[in-house]
């Protein structure tokens, strides 16, 4: 009976690892079908459970990324290997076992940046079979930090240039009017910080006929959650058009006066060449009577209508020399952009924080100045 207890025995433990052996390598790993979302600076946790539930003490359990040999956690034979993790992942996760006895385990990702941003497999291995479950992580960053910069006036309009940066990912952006309709940006611009962090621009020419009320608008599209400023152009900072047409204006009044003088001199010189005409014939047609030929060869009035005019000719010539230059001035300073004016990661400019109404005000002095 004795080897007969003993033979049972031995055939109740082989057939019961068999079934633990056949069981261990017949399991699935299932975890969250959709992206997790994370903000900037917060933290995510990627939960993994094997199906059909049962211990995983005994397994290998591997959180990777993109490289295999690279893990971002490792756990195996009931111990956490940190020396083996990625090193920028050492101090910002951890793996949570309460429910390991089931299969089921989480890794919780701390201070999140946007590198963090992707796909995360999860593994569990034994001997040489395993499952695996992809888990995409969404990092998500928005900014309030929104400002609006306004160029001078110059002889096209106004330009606008909006400006955010610390967005993750990139978001969307657009100019709308006072009634929330879309206007057709000027241009737009992006670039990343060394973080990974999009700052973004967007500019719009705002024309004297155009929109005076204009609101800048970003809008993260993971979150959908919207940021936005608005600003209102006054009609002054469009009055240097009147200053052009008052400048037109003078330049043709000036230009018909000096057409009408020079054309009062070309008939008086003609009157003199007529007179001169009739002496020579005169002294010619009869030698001994060239006293009794009464012709004037000069004519005092005419020589100081000569000089009159022609010295209203010089001034004249000289008002629109020096119309002309500033004229000239005048469309260098409309025309003139400050540098760097395009807001992008690596010349970004510290703007004091004011209110749009006193800026308005210092554009518009500015403009006065220069007009």
């Amino acid at each position: 009976m004795g080897a007969i207890g003993v033979l049972v025995a031995h055939c109740v433990v082989s057939c019961f690892l068999q079934m633990v052996a056949l069981s261990s390598e017949q399991f699935t790993v299932t975890g969250l079908q959709k992206p997790v979302l994370g903000t900037l600076g917060g933290s995510v946790e990627l939960s993994c459970q094997l199906s059909p539930p049962q211990q995983a003490q005994h397994m290998e359990i591997r959180w990777f990324r993109n490289r295999y040999t690279e893990p971002v956690y490792l756990y195996r034979n009931g111990k956490d290997l940190l020396g083996e993790t990625t090193s920028k992942y050492v101090e910002r996760t951890e793996l949570l076992k309460d429910a390991i006895e089931e299969g089921k385990v989480t890794l919780r990702i701390f201070k999140l940046t946007a590198e963090d941003d992707g796909s995360y497999h999860c593994v569990f291995k034994v001997g040489e079979f395993y499952e695996e479950h992809i888990t995409e992580v969404k990092v998500t960053a928005t900014s309030s930090d929104i400002y609006i910069r306004m160029q001078p006036p110059n002889i096209r309009g106004v330009m606008l240039e909006c400006h955010s940066g610390g967005w993750f990912p990139q978001p969307h952006m657009e100019w709308r009017d006072n009634k929330g309709s879309v206007i057709p940006a000027t241009s737009k611009a992006h670039s990343q910080d060394e973080n990974k962090l999009f700052n973004m621009s967007i500019t719009l020419l705002i024309e004297a006929s155009s929109h005076r009320s204009v609101t800048c608008y970003f809008q993260n599209l993971l979150t959908h959650q919207e940021e936005s400023i608005s600003i209102f152009l006054s009609g002054e900072l469009f009055s240097w058009k009147c200053i052009w047409i008052m400048i037109l204006t003078t330049i043709g009044f000036m230009l018909i006066v000096f057409f009408m003088t020079y054309c009062v001199q070309q008939h008086l010189v003609h009157d003199m060449d007529n007179k001169e005409k009739r002496f020579w014939c005169c002294f010619r047609a009869d030698q001994n009577h060239r006293a009794n030929c009464s012709v004037p060869v000069s004519d005092q009035h005419f020589e100081l209508d000569t000089l009159w005019l022609e010295d209203i000719s010089v001034i004249l010539c000289v008002l629109i020399v020096f119309i002309i230059k500033i004229i000239s001035f005048i469309y260098s300073r409309l025309e003139e952009v400050p540098n760097g004016s395009f807001f992008n990661g690596s010349n970004q400019r510290n703007i004091p924080e004011t209110t749009i109404q006193s800026y308005e005000c210092r554009q518009q002095a500015h403009v006065e100045e220069m007009l």
